[in-house]
């Protein structure tokens, strides 16, 4: 017996849900096509995902997809449909999906975000979804396609994702400069009050409802709302400059089209309203990781930018702004996600990572003894 899929591209939907229409009246004669055409797409796809939720496509998503085909003017053969698994995703499992379309030789591919399980509790994922259609709409990143409960379907991006080696490149680390200023100009909704504080003073709390007695003495749970309130009274100052900031340009949320050399900046799970300054030593803090190794959680200190480096990038984004950097700030946003995120990776080890830079750093950069060890290099902060 044929197909429905197979009698679909034959005769033309028309024709088949006319002939529905007449056996079952309009509604149910739609609704019955849909459902035969997710069945059918749903067996054929069950073997070709790559481990998309466990070889399966969930009929939620089966329906946007075959939507947005139909709004496209597709005629979907599930036959020729590809699944490839992106690594790389550190809060999400991510999904190239393609068909090929009406044209010859030319093929139609979207990007398909399933959501991390547990990570809700270090963001807001409706806000984030806010977050994503605001940016779009502002002409950054990748337009929203569609959304199903287990996640969303994203334009797919032609570029390549940045490598750890890339941060380092003059070039391309001029251009995230110039990219990261343009994301800082956005003009976003919602609160502008500093966002880093609170979601700090948060995580604290959620980690005290899941971490054990032994790694909360370890990281020392009990002192750390006492060190987020000395660090907000240290470092906040008038002059700060207040911007919406990505918060986590780790090198797998950047891409580069290889022609234009165009630089797109993703993934703003945990994009808010920060000082300048933290979204900057985030990044470089970011140039410790390569997240495509054996062992993707451990950081190489080593190999954070020195003062030259640092400099340069820091002057590729001021240099068509004129604006005023203030003291970089160095914070945790690690731990908790040991106890709740299922992705491969061993959060709780990067997290203890990151605590001792900051415990051998800290003495650095805040002002002890009435003596500052922080300096100024082209009205910016620099460590003497």
């Amino acid at each position: 017996m044929p197909s429905y899929l197979w009698v679909v591209a034959t005769y033309g939907e028309g024709i088949i849900h006319g002939l529905l229409k007449r056996l079952m009246g309009s509604n149910v004669a739609a609704e019955l096509l849909e459902a035969l055409l997710i069945r059918e797409a749903l067996t054929r796809m069950a073997v070709k995902t790559n481990g998309l939720r466990e070889g399966t496509i969930s009929e939620e998503l089966m329906k946007v997809l075959l939507s947005l085909a139909s709004n496209w003017g597709d005629v979907v053969d599930m036959n020729t449909f590809k699944v490839i698994h992106l690594t790389g995703a550190m809060t999400n499992e991510v999904y190239r999906l393609s068909w090929p379309t009406k044209a010859e030789g030319a093929v139609r591919t979207v990007l398909v975000r399933i959501y991390g399980e547990g990570v809700e509790i270090f963001f807001n994922r409706d806000e984030e979804i806010r977050t994503f259609e605001s940016i779009s709409m502002h002409g950054h990143g990748p337009r929203l396609l569609g959304q199903f409960s287990e996640g969303r379907v994203e334009e797919f991006i032609h570029a390549r994702t940045l490598s750890s080696d890339d941060l380092r490149d003059p070039e391309i680390s001029a251009r995230i400069a110039a990219k990261l200023r343009e994301f800082h100009n956005l003009d976003m909704p919602g609160s502008r009050n500093v966002a880093l504080w609170d979601r700090l003073r948060n995580w604290t709390g959620k980690a005290r409802t899941l971490w054990s007695p032994e790694h909360a003495k370890e990281f020392l749970l009990d002192t750390l709302e006492e060190e987020i309130d000395i660090l907000e009274k240290e470092l906040s100052r008038d002059s700060q400059e207040v911007r919406f900031c990505h918060n986590d340009l780790q090198y797998g949320n950047v891409m580069i089209d290889e022609k234009t050399r165009t630089i797109t900046l993703i993934d703003y799970e945990y994009a808010s309203y920060n000082p300048v300054a933290y979204d900057l030593a985030n990044h470089f803090c970011e140039m410790a990781a390569n997240y495509h190794t054996d062992t993707p959680h451990i950081l190489n200190y080593s190999v954070y930018p020195d003062l030259e480096e640092r400099q340069r990038f820091i002057q590729s984004y001021i240099s068509s702004t004129g604006w005023h950097v203030p003291n970089a700030q160095l914070t945790d946003m690690g731990g908790g996600e040991a106890y709740v995120n299922k992705i491969d990776f061993d959060y709780l080890e990067y997290a203890r990572q990151r605590f001792q830079q900051y415990w051998l750093r800290k003495a650095q950069l805040l002002e002890t003894g009435g003596h500052s060890p922080i300096g100024r290099v082209n009205g910016l902060a620099e460590v003497q």
